[in-house]
């Protein structure tokens, strides 16, 4: 059974509810509320340190007329890419700010590049996020692909406003208790990313 022991008691008080099964499913999963449903950030004082490591991507869709405004550094407020890279790696570091009940982390490393898709009229972002930590940075590196991607917006919006950010979503991470998982669906480029002889433990790399 999952999730800690008072909700794991609370969960007899749902069978009785249409959907109970699903619902005390969730409830045993969902470990950042309490037993009467309240927020709570999860304790991971008993977890040991290990090596921690995620990927995230997601991209920009825009016309193709702005696409060629930030290729050709035509742009009045500068290097829109070069702006949007640093506004990621500082969004990583920021995280716990902005997201209510995520652990405050010291990251190791935080790589963010951003490739120009022309035949696509979009820019890929791609952020690769590592601690030496208790909890996983996935959310980092989230949180990294979405504030560069809105900092491309950001700096764009004048010209094109019905630019789309799509495709945010978690492509890897290494650690922890659950042990590594990868999206089979996913655009990164493996040979991008970090040496995988610097993790603990480490997945293969794909050719």
């Amino acid at each position: 059974m999952l999730g800690p022991p008072e909700v794991q008691r609370q969960a007899p008080c749902l069978a009785g509810i249409p959907g109970g099964a699903a619902v005390t499913e969730v409830a045993l999963r969902l470990t950042h509320f309490t037993a009467s449903g309240e927020a709570q950030m999860v304790d991971v004082g008993g977890k040991a340190v290990s090596r921690r490591f995620a990927v995230a991507e997601g991209w920009v869709r825009m016309q193709p007329a702005t696409l060629d405004l930030i290729l050709a550094g035509g742009h009045r407020k500068g290097d829109v890419l070069g702006i949007a890279r640093v506004a990621g790696i500082m969004g990583a570091k920021r995280t716990a700010d902005l997201i209510p009940l995520c652990h405050p982390l010291a990251l190791t490393h935080i790589r963010l590049d951003l490739e120009p898709e022309v035949a696509d009229s979009r820019v890929i972002c791609r952020a690769w996020v590592e601690t030496q930590g208790q909890t996983g940075v996935e959310m980092e590196a989230l949180c990294a692909v979405q504030v560069a991607l809105l900092t491309i917006y950001d700096m764009c919006k004048a010209v094109d406003r019905g630019m789309s950010i799509e495709g945010v979503r978690l492509v890897e991470k290494v650690g922890g208790k659950s042990g590594p998982w990868r999206r089979a669906d996913c655009v990164a480029n493996d040979q991008a990313g970090p040496d995988p002889a610097r993790l603990a433990p480490a997945t293969p790399l794909a050719p």
